[in-house]
């Protein structure tokens, strides 16, 4: 493919604009008595392995590397592990197997002889009936735009709240250049919830110095902008920035490498009953620079087409990949897994559509977007048909701008719903603002809602919008811009799923306070496949187990159509083609589990069950 040399005086111009931007208020890592030098830590549990990172602050010549990590026992702390300090970035990653995940553990982690950071590693909540998760993006750090107010806030709501799981979703620094330095900073403002709540964070093209990512499986990158696809950063940079948001998280699914080194982070991670799919939605994904034929589009901007005539489809060019064919295999593979879970979502960078058309300023309307997860359309289908075989809802941010879309492949509404979170403090706004009324609008429902085809001719349905107030400069700076939190809980009990959006400065446990318009809505598990049946398989009736997992396998290639833990002990199977299909019934993992072959659809009209007994 070709690649694109930064040699435009646009490129030029947009790089020093963004380099400006991001050093306009630069921040500095400040000086900390020995006693303070451990800033935050993070930390997940999957298959009891304890992943935990600390993060200090720079070190003194002549002190010790070394990082303790101690349990209470007893009244007591006690050693459990040690490791040394990684001083590119000043991490302490610890690793620990056969975790009791069965209880609640204070830890503590030590450096010489007086300085301690202390927390609870959460004990796994499978007794709980509502899993909850708070989901975050974008942390602007300039003051200009809200980012010098105080998180306090947010921090007292998820306290109130007491979720399960953290999740950010990317953009947790906007440093292009200092990332060390930010990053201490979110842990300030974020680390009195996350040192007692499992966190997800996963980088995003800000985090790694880009005002945009298409990671193309690690390669160099020649535009800071990123658009000729890969890292612009050194490599020892990128390797930082995810060193330090993700070591914590479980171990990948495939740790294999990508170019010159760079490390991958894709794995899942259960919480309760509920199965989280953590994916890089950019770091495979291709540079849009050279694909696209030329129309006179801003050669600073590739990724960026406001002007007709353009085909959609002549967009989705075959080189193009997104997902890439490792976290395809990997969603493939985790869709098909139930053992221990109820419930499934997919967390990642951005959601599969083009999910705004006016981009900083009310004046600029976009008709495509290639920075989202909408193109290349061949891949954003291809990542869809794999999470929705899951049941998956899919959680994401990055937009600046809260929605919830049912997303659709072949036909509308045939995939799952995402929810995409608000900003934390918007620094760059958006709008869905369509020229023309949605189709098949729910009964009193907005225009701006309903069925559309987004710019790159992807079927959406846009059920809920938190777009910024008209004025850009006008009222407080945080509700006019939209800021916000996002919340999903997942009821494993009914199997319903309800989705959030709260501003920020409210207390949501206040029965005054509002959510944004369009917020809270439920859906139900199976809404997230809501592909039309042409036919049904017979109803399976399970005696001497409850719950069991269904799994649907077409015999004609062999492919799995879907797998669910159902709820209860019946269920009508449906399916998307006619043939013989073999049904898989039980507990997964164990000798529980039956096969039954050859088994058709039930002609219309009919009704039969297959009788299963454990």
């Amino acid at each position: 493919m070709k690649r694109v040399e930064a040699t435009t005086l646009g490129v030029l111009l947009v790089t020093a604009l963004l380099a400006s931007m991001v050093r306009a208020q630069p921040l500095n890592v400040p000086e900390v008595s020995r006693d303070k030098v451990i800033c935050f830590a993070l930390y997940t549990v999957q298959d009891n392995i304890l992943k935990l990172t600390a993060q200090l602050y720079r070190l003194e010549p002549g002190e010790s590397r070394n990082v303790r990590l101690e349990t209470k026992r007893n009244g007591g702390w006690r050693q459990i592990a040690q490791t040394q300090v990684i001083e590119q970035g000043w991490t302490a990653p610890f690793r620990l197997e056969n975790w009791d995940s069965t209880k609640d553990v204070e830890y503590r982690v030590a450096h010489g002889s007086n300085a301690y950071y202390t927390g609870t590693v959460l004990k796994d909540p499978v007794d709980k009936d509502v899993i909850v998760v708070a989901a975050f993006t974008g942390n602007s750090i300039n003051p200009s735009h809200g980012g010098d107010i105080p998180k306090s806030d947010i921090v007292e709501n998820i306290k109130r709240l007491k979720p399960d799981l953290l999740f950010f979703s990317g953009d947790q620094v906007y440093d292009h250049f200092k990332h060390y330095a930010a990053w201490l900073k979110f842990g300030r403002d974020f680390g009195e919830i996350i040192r007692n709540i499992p966190t997800v964070t996963i980088p995003d093209d800000h985090d790694v110095g880009q005002a945009n990512l298409w990671g193309q499986s690690g390669r160099l990158s020649y535009i800071r902008a990123g658009h000729d696809g890969g890292y612009a950063a050194p490599v020892e940079y990128v390797k930082e920035v995810e060193r330090a948001q993700t070591a914590h998280l479980p171990d990948p699914f495939d740790p294999t490498p990508i170019e010159r080194g760079i490390g991958v982070y894709y794995t899942d991670l259960t919480i309760g009953r509920v199965s989280f799919a953590i994916i890089e939605d950019r770091k495979f994904k291709t540079g849009p620079a050279g694909l696209l034929p030329d129309k006179g589009w801003r050669p600073d901007r590739p990724d960026h087409i406001s002007k007709p005539p353009y085909d959609p489809i002549g967009l989705d060019v075959p080189e193009a990949r997104l997902l890439g064919e490792r976290q395809l295999k990997f969603l493939r593979h985790w869709a098909a897994d139930w053992r221990d879970c109820d419930m499934k979502a997919v967390l990642s960078q951005t959601i599969f559509a083009g999910g705004a058309h006016i981009h900083g300023a009310r004046n600029n309307r976009l008709l495509v977007d290639l920075d989202s997860n909408g193109w290349p359309q061949t891949g954003r289908n291809k990542a869809l048909m794999e999470m929705r075989k899951a049941f998956a809802l899919m959680i994401a941010g990055d937009q600046h701008l809260a929605t919830i879309i049912h997303h659709g492949v072949n036909s509308f509404n045939d995939s799952g719903y995402s929810m995409c979170v608000p900003s934390i403090a918007n620094l760059y706004l958006r709008w869905w603002a369509p020229l023309e009324p949605g189709k098949n609008r729910e009964p009193g429902a907005p225009e701006y809602t309903g069925e559309f085809l987004d710019g790159l001719g992807n079927k959406v349905t846009m059920l809920a919008v938190a777009n910024p107030s008209p004025e850009r400069n006008g009222g407080q700076k945080l509700t006019t811009r939209a800021a916000g939190f996002g919340v999903v809980r997942f009821n494993v009990k009914t199997r319903r799923i309800t989705m959030e959006c709260w501003p920020r400065n409210v207390d949501i446990t206040d029965p005054a306070s509002k959510q944004y318009p369009g917020w809270p809505r439920t859906i139900d598990q199976q809404d997230n496949y809501a592909r039309q049946a042409v036919a049904y398989l017979p109803t399976i009736e399970a005696s001497g187990m409850t719950n069991p997992v269904v799994q649907i396998i077409d015999e004609s290639n062999g492919e799995i159509t879907y797998t669910l833990r159902i709820s209860g002990t019946s269920f009508r199977p449906k399916i998307f083609k006619t043939g013989k299909y073999t049904i898989r019934v039980g507990q997964q993992g164990t000798r529980k589990m039956k096969t039954l072959t050859g088994i058709q659809p039930v002609k219309a009209g009919e009704t039969e069950s297959l009788k299963v007994r454990f």
